[in-house]
């Protein structure tokens, strides 16, 4: 009888260590699948991450389509508006770049809370601040061009080209390349010859404009820093449309008291303005900026005065001298040293941080 019990008990242990080492073989089956699957997620995504980076050929060849944008969007600026004031041109087209982009942005968001950071308060306050700087510069500049002449006007505009690097060497610290101190010149220039390159006659205006500068240059250095900290561009984009369109909607209803007639007569000039220059070309010099220095940035930006040009050839018939001619071909130079020289021998431009 206790043979047959001890039988018993023995061949229950042998079963147990039996299933036992199959539960252990299986838990180190799964461990190891698991670990793999972590690994090649793991993988992906850094290759992921990585297509998502664009290196600085890409970042400033974007910056280029944006100013190209930008120099076609003057033809329709100038013919599109029809009786509506310019502040409340201005807050519609941003409102309708802020609708046009939101659903993207608002997707970029999602997923950098998910997996990359989170956004806090001073985000958010860094991002209303830097709409209130678009508003601010885009009002002035509007308000100054209807007070002074165009060649004064477009003159004293490339006054924030050479302003960029200026305030972030002096405020920021922020070290530049030596080249962009003459391409910043000669965009500067460039830009007065492509004007007329005529005598200076200081109207109203002028100090409107002058200011207006010191806000876009202020705004590209906002910009960069912003897309950067972020890393969430559209969502940039999408935050300082919506406060500059709101803002600029307020001001103008009781500035400008305009009707819905106003609207409807300017309706295709807000909703072209409002789609290409501010909700793709804006979101463009956003996701740019990431990866481009804001002094680069300014000169190759700089060329929406060539398109400028161009666009009223094509368009509205103008004519350019050869003057004006020379002039676009500096702007043009001054964009293609700052791109070229800091791969050469020279030397390399700093990267942002």
């Amino acid at each position: 009888m206790k043979a047959k019990i001890g039988e018993k008990i023995l061949n229950r242990k042998m079963e147990e260590s039996y299933c036992g080492n199959i539960l252990y073989k299986c838990a180190e089956e799964v461990e190891k699948r698991v670990s793999r699957c972590i690994l090649a997620a793991g993988k992906k995504g850094i290759e992921y991450q990585h297509r998502k980076n664009m290196n600085r050929l890409q970042a400033n060849s974007l910056l280029a389509l944006t100013a190209a944008i930008w120099g076609s969007s003057f033809v329709v600026q100038q013919v599109g508006i029809g009786n509506l004031g310019t502040i409340s041109f201005t807050g519609a087209r941003f409102f309708v770049g802020a609708l046009i982009v939101f659903p993207f942005a608002f997707r970029q968001f999602r997923r950098v809370e998910k997996v990359e950071r989170k956004f806090r308060l001073k985000d958010w306050l860094s991002l209303l601040a830097t709409g209130i700087v678009l508003f601010t510069a885009a009002a002035l500049q509007q308000h100054g061009i209807l007070r002074t002449t165009v060649t004064n006007a477009g003159f004293l505009t490339a006054l924030s080209v050479p302003m960029v690097p200026f305030l972030g060497l002096f405020f920021l610290r922020r070290r530049v390349h030596f080249v962009v101190w003459p391409a910043s010149i000669g965009c500067f220039i460039g830009t007065y010859i492509m004007s007329g390159a005529k005598g200076l006659e200081f109207a109203e205006g002028d100090l409107w404009v002058i200011a207006s500068t010191i806000f876009w240059a202020v705004h590209v250095m906002l910009v960069g820093a912003m897309a950067v900290i972020t890393r969430a561009p559209l969502v940039v984009a999408v935050v300082q449309f919506a406060v500059c369109g709101i803002i600029g909607l307020i001001f103008g209803y009781f500035i400008e008291s305009p009707v819905m007639a106003d609207f409807s007569g300017a309706i295709l000039g807000i909703c072209y303005v409002g789609i290409f220059s501010v909700g793709m070309a804006f979101t463009f010099q956003v996701v740019g900026q990431r990866y481009t220095p804001a002094a680069d940035a300014a000169i190759i930006l700089s060329s929406e005065t060539i398109f400028a040009a161009l666009g009223g050839m094509l368009i509205l018939g103008e004519r350019l001298t050869i003057m004006q001619f020379l002039g676009g071909a500096l702007i043009f130079s001054s964009i293609i040293a700052v791109e070229l020289l800091p791969h050469t021998r020279i030397g390399k431009a700093r990267t942002l941080k």
